[in-house]
């Protein structure tokens, strides 16, 4: 009896499978959605809750401000705290809030107000009498008044809420504020200065005023 020998039949093999086309745009589109979302989440809340760009429009708070100048506007302050005497502040206009302007503090909750010669006093727990603020950020002291011709002395008086600010343009000659349209209500108040961005050469960070009163 011989004996053959026999070879075995090659198995086939198949070759690695490759993802096709279809799936591999699918999982980039994927991932691509996955970073907006991801940076969507990240970036919106600062945008719209912390930090915010505002630029200047008209010259009211000249020569401090001028209009066209970039501004970042610090929203998350006024969420943790109050609002200081000297802040430069965007709010919406009292009597239009889709309007914003730009103002600074200069009366504070439960104080009087007086504009009078040219001056502003300040009457509060510290100071009962009165006392005239030193205001050294403006160029030219002395020329805050009142808008209303007809009142008698040109001196007008206003005593604020608790919840109420005075607020001034630093171009007293050309600002319509608080001496115009009433107090602020604290809710109208968006965000301070934080820093000016544009123009370069005028870039800086805003720090508030510290106050001397005479």
């Amino acid at each position: 009896m011989s004996e053959q020998n026999s070879q075995p039949n090659p198995t086939p093999t198949s070759s690695p499978s490759t993802p096709s086309t279809f799936s591999s745009s699918v999982v980039f589109l994927f991932d691509f959605l996955k970073v907006i979302v991801i940076a969507g989440a990240i970036i919106l809340p600062i945008r719209f809750f912390v930090f915010q760009p505002f630029i200047v429009s008209g010259s009211s708070m000249e020569p401090n401000y001028s209009n066209g100048q970039y501004l970042i506007i610090d929203e998350i302050s006024y969420h943790l705290g109050d609002p200081h005497r000297g802040d430069v502040v965007v709010l919406r206009y009292p009597n239009d809030p889709k309007q914003f302007f730009i103002k600074r503090v200069i009366g504070m909750p439960g104080e009087k107000v007086q504009i009078d010669n040219g001056n502003v006093t300040i009457f509060n727990t510290e100071y009962p009498d009165g006392k005239i603020v030193d205001e050294k950020y403006l160029p030219n002291q002395g020329l805050s008044f009142p808008h209303n011709t007809m009142l008698i002395g040109g001196k007008k008086v206003v005593e604020l809420a608790n919840d109420e600010y005075f607020m001034m343009g630093d171009n007293r000659l050309a600002s319509s504020d608080s001496r115009d349209w009433g107090p602020l209500k604290r809710s109208e108040m968006i965000g301070k200065v934080f820093v000016r961005v544009l123009p370069l050469s005028k870039f800086d960070k805003f720090d508030g005023p510290v106050y001397s009163f005479k």
